[in-house]
């Protein structure tokens, strides 16, 4: 049976998208007394849907107007298929409650964007990049859209990244590191950023800035390197490494199996000498390691 929403149906979203959202970008609710905890269904005495057992078109066509409690089903689902033609859905999902969420997230707005997250691919990277500009999400549950973001590899507008940086909140502070990209509107901001007092946004800030090969971010990365390795670090440090960087990338490669494959991939990335010899030293040791334990 076809699938009219699946990887194929990528090039009716344009048109999809022009249709639904007229009506879809409409304020469904007024006021401001919305609680995404205290939110019921939306029509009285409607049944929950059971999201596994909808074809394509039925799950598509219920995610616009999804009550609380089935949004989370159906965006999931909707994920879980990597349902393209669900795309255009989920951003009006994310509509349909633009301009709430000032104090707490909105509960249908995350589950469509962790659903967009886990499609992947250009079509949920655009709809995100929509839903931040257009300040569809607002309040903490932009954290979410901005996780959303980074998972895509989103670019975003350099006057969007900048307010990013110098919001409030040091979540989304660090939320727009994870996003930042080489503008000369926020490399001076990323600078600042490695002296926060928060020190996850001191360490995205440090992890941006080698991402785009800035050498000033090396000390900070060679001392996360050393005292709090991650996959995020060692990805970063791979355009400004220098000799000591390598070393300890051999010798995280040889003593942390969790982080022994981002390890050997950006020895390999550097492709220096210096670099594949320690990779293939590493390799060996982990070799004997492995035959010795056998």
């Amino acid at each position: 049976m076809s699938r009219p929403g699946g990887r194929g149906g990528a090039a009716s979203l344009d048109a999809e998208r022009a249709r639904l959202m007229p009506t879809l970008q409409l304020d469904l609710f007024t006021g401001s007394g919305y609680r995404p905890d205290q939110t019921s269904a939306p029509t009285a005495g409607r049944p929950s849907v059971i999201a596994s057992e909808l074809d394509d078109t039925s799950l598509i066509a219920a995610i616009p107007h999804a009550s609380l409690g089935d949004c989370r089903s159906l965006a999931s689902e909707a994920g879980r298929r990597q349902l393209v033609g669900a795309i255009v859905a989920l951003e009006a999902l994310c509509r349909r409650f633009r301009g709430f969420g000032l104090e707490h997230p909105v509960a249908e707005q995350t589950a469509a964007l962790e659903a967009l997250a886990e499609m992947g691919g250009g079509e949920a990277g655009r709809a995100v990049k929509r839903i931040i500009v257009e300040k569809i999400v607002q309040g903490p549950g932009l954290n979410n859209a901005l996780k959303a973001a980074a998972r895509l590899g989103v670019g975003l507008p350099a006057n969007v990244i900048v307010s990013l940086l110098r919001h409030e909140s040091p979540e989304i502070r660090a939320g727009g590191c994870r996003c930042a990209g080489p503008s000369s509107a926020a490399i001076p901001l990323l600078l600042e950023l490695l002296d926060d007092p928060d020190h996850v946004v001191a360490r995205e800030a440090a992890c941006a800035l080698g991402r785009i090969g800035r050498n000033d971010a090396r000390p900070m990365l060679l001392r996360l390197l050393q005292q709090a390795p991650s996959a995020a670090v060692i990805d970063a440090i791979s355009a400004i490494a220098d000799e000591e960087c390598l070393i300890i990338l051999g010798r995280i490669a040889r003593t942390r199996p969790d982080l022994a494959d981002a390890a050997l991939a950006v020895l390999e990335i550097i492709g220096s000498p210096p670099a594949m010899k320690i990779a293939a030293a590493s390799r060996g040791s982990l070799a004997r390691s492995s035959t010795s334990s056998g």
